[in-house]
């Protein structure tokens, strides 16, 4: 089965349903008014976009970009690249130059998707600066540009049904040696994802989904899109994050699952009293993670009516799921994921230091995961991401919260890889470090998340100047984040603090001790 078979299936069953609607506030974000696609009309969308890109000559195989916010041309171009075996390329929507000219070198995509933005009026100016510095030629389309039927040609014979090994997407994580990396998974590594999630989140055709996450990784996609297309539920878009849109839609569309940041559903108990909470009377879950949940929010979401779902997730396939089904009990469920069933996914901890596997309760290890779910590799991949029995490298850090449970409980403890979260967007420390000494205004920094009731993390530098002399200027932090801005970063990643001190903490083997400087930051 390809991930086409399920749109056509849909379309052919249950064609006049609702299939997918725009979010109300869609003209902030993208030009024209808000959508609303029954699956009949969603179906003639894609093979609409299919025929388009068809056209422009992307065939089985080809790479297709796209940055997109999440309305219903995303979802149709990225359905277009299923039905026609291409491969799809998403960016974040924070993504500047600097981001679109790596991951477009990276994945040889020669076309990219596109539109102008009122949130960004310079959007166009932005990708046409990445794709000038490439060495290949890549034709820009815009969306909302009226299609010419007759130039577009007919979608009849277009769809292809990709070979199971073959990548259907390229996704961008953050990777801890400062350069993103491409992570291509198959049709049947989506659907293996998206399975999972519908069964123990327990979707179906009734579901009224709201995303707010965005369409371009494994929040997005492999927690939202494929759960929707395999369900055949209602799919209702959002993004960016507008906090009354979201409650708006929650109420008008009555929606009965979505998703959601820790720092957001903490907020809305503690502001309890400045809305209607009958606007929450059709939910009935709402998944998060992320980051740690608080107990306290688990329950007091529970004590409402409301499921909180505690999600642990990555693009390479990692995956665990704690739900009420499972993990009864709010507070536990807030800190431990049950050990998935091995003919799902596989997982072992190991011990850092020895490398051997850990069975007891109360010992610290990294993740380890092989199953349908995790991917092969990354783009230019060397195998290290891979243990010798071909588990996956988490690079988080668990311990067994109780090994004679059933099933088994895992609790996390921290992330060994380097990455701040900052409203649910990942931010490479090691990339952010690279880019500032690039710049020479500081002689050596560390950056690391500090906490945000709002955001959960914010960015923050410590450094050491470069200045060698009494009269030299003190770089300030307005200094640091001009020198990103002309690199051409994501606003998301940008410093919003700026510490400088005499010397960086190390270690007998030099290595910086990030977590004294962690520790630092949350006490200021």
């Amino acid at each position: 089965m390809s991930i086409d078979d399920l749109t056509v299936r849909h379309a052919e069953q249950r064609g006049a349903d609702i299939a997918i609607a725009d979010a109300p506030n869609r003209g902030e974000i993208l030009t024209g008014a808000p959508r609303r696609f029954t699956w009949q009309e969603l179906d003639r969308e894609v093979s609409s976009a299919a025929a388009r890109l068809s056209a422009l000559g992307v065939e089985p195989g080809s790479a297709v970009a796209y940055q997109l916010p999440n309305t219903v041309e995303l979802v149709a171009t990225l359905l277009a690249c299923f039905r026609l075996g291409a491969v799809a390329v998403p960016f974040p929507i924070q993504h500047r130059e600097h981001e679109l000219r790596g991951g477009l070198a990276l994945s040889d995509a020669r076309i990219f998707v596109t539109a102008p933005r009122p949130d960004r009026p310079d959007q166009l100016e932005i990708v046409a600066t990445a794709v000038d510095s490439l060495d290949h030629d890549v034709t820009v389309l815009d969306v909302t540009t009226p299609t010419d039927a007759a130039g577009a040609g007919s979608a009849d014979g277009l769809r292809s049904t990709p070979p199971a090994d073959a990548p259907v997407t390229i996704c961008w994580t953050s990777g801890t040696t400062g350069t993103p990396k491409g992570v291509p998974r198959t049709t049947s590594m989506w659907l293996a994802s998206g399975s999972i999630q519908v069964e123990e989140i327990g979707l179906s055709t009734g579901d009224r989904i709201l995303c707010p996450f965005p369409l371009v990784n494994m929040a997005g996609i492999g927690g939202i899109l494929l759960p929707w297309l395999l369900s055949g539920a209602e799919l209702h878009l959002h993004q960016p994050l507008n906090l009354s849109v979201f409650l708006e839609q929650i109420a008008t569309e009555r929606i009965t699952y979505t998703v959601a940041p820790p720092a957001i559903l903490n907020m809305l108990l503690l502001d309890d009293g400045n809305f209607d909470w009958s606007a929450f009377s059709s939910l009935r879950r709402i998944a998060s993670g992320a980051a740690p949940l608080d107990p306290w929010m688990v329950e007091g979401w529970e004590e409402r009516g409301i499921e909180i779902i505690n999600i642990f997730g990555s693009n390479e396939g990692a995956a665990l799921i704690s739900t009420a089904a499972v993990v009864p009990d709010a507070a536990r469920r807030a800190q431990c994921f049950p050990r998935p069933p091995h003919d799902r996914v596989e997982t072992k901890l190991v011990d850092l230091t020895t490398g051997e596997e850990i069975l007891e309760t109360g010992r610290l290890g990294e993740l380890r995961f092989r199953g349908p779910t995790v991917f092969t590799g990354y783009l230019e991949s060397t195998g290290e991401e891979f243990d010798h029995d071909g588990f996956f490298r988490s690079g988080d850090l668990f311990e067994w919260a109780d090994v004679d449970a059933d099933p088994k409980l895992l609790r996390f403890v921290d992330r060994a890889k380097d990455i701040v979260i900052r409203g649910g967007m990942n931010v490479s420390a090691a990339e952010i470090e690279g880019l500032i000494m690039e710049g020479g205004l500081l002689r050596e920094c560390a950056v690391i998340g500090y906490p945000d009731p709002s955001l959960g993390q914010r960015v923050g530098v410590i450094g050491v100047t470069a200045n060698d002399g009494a009269n030299d200027p003190v770089p300030i932090l307005d200094d640091i984040v001009g020198q990103l801005r002309d690199i051409g970063i994501a606003s998301y990643k940008l410093p919003e603090r700026l510490e400088l001190v005499d010397a960086l903490p190390r270690n007998a083997t030099g290595k910086v001790l990030k977590n004294e400087l962690r520790e630092r930051g949350r006490d200021r």
